[in-house]
């Protein structure tokens, strides 16, 4: 929905957004995000889900001095809540999207996964390769192998390490901890480059990390060859 509205957030802190024109999603998850058209992909507000949405007809003063025609009250399973008053609509348009088919990787990381693939030595001694791609209910894991003492690892390899791939390995891990068959399942986060912040928050998630050498692991970068 594009419309005018005006949003109160209520919980760990409050904050307010006075009537605009603005974009609304309420996405098939649950979710409710407040978007303007700045800021890239980052909404002004959102709630996320298990979250319930109520719409009410507004008060007569919110409907006299800034033209609301409807409410929404979005609660989370937490308490904190969403009031957004909408005035003026612009576009109210519904679509459902289905089953999406996930982040396709750029031939760089592909390639990376298929070396490290063909190449478990590089994470340590006595490591092995169980399969590529295994699929969880949220998408594949790129890589799940063994270590040297039979426990279970998976591993998500970026061509850019951010915090976001974190994330998602973060995910991966807590579904696969559920599987008594997998279980105790550890990560590694391999990437060519890895920002310090996702280091960080990979580190103190009990996540390794790896460094990778693209030219080494396609056997360009002999060291019998370098000057120094």
């Amino acid at each position: 929905m594009i419309a005018q509205c005006q949003v109160d957030y209520s919980g760990r802190l409050d904050a307010h957004l006075p009537m605009a024109k603005r974009l609304l999603l309420v996405k098939a998850d649950g979710s409710v995000s407040v978007h303007a058209d700045d800021r890239a992909y980052k909404p002004l507000n959102w709630m996320s889900p298990p979250c319930t949405v109520t719409v009410q007809s507004p008060d007569e003063t919110a409907a006299a001095e800034l033209g609301v025609t409807e409410e929404w009250l979005v609660r989370a399973k937490d308490g904190d809540t969403l009031h957004i008053r909408i005035g003026e609509v612009f576009l109210d348009t519904a679509h459902e999207l289905g089953i999406d088919p996930g982040l396709v990787k750029d031939g760089v990381e592909a390639h990376l996964q298929a070396l490290l693939a063909e190449r478990p030595a590089v994470f340590g001694d006595g490591w092995r390769v169980i399969t590529r791609e295994y699929m969880t209910p949220i998408g594949p894991v790129d890589l799940l192998l063994r270590d040297d003492k039979g426990v279970h690892v998976a591993c998500e390899v970026k061509r850019r390490g951010e915090i976001d791939g974190v994330e998602q390995l973060t995910r991966y891990l807590d579904l696969l901890n559920r599987d008594p068959l997998l279980a105790p399942v550890r990560g590694v986060f391999a990437a060519q480059q890895i920002k310090p912040q996702a280091r960080t928050l990979a580190h103190d998630r009990g996540i390794d990390t790896l460094l990778l050498d693209y030219d080494a692991l396609r056997g360009m970068d002999d060291a019998e060859d370098r000057l120094f």
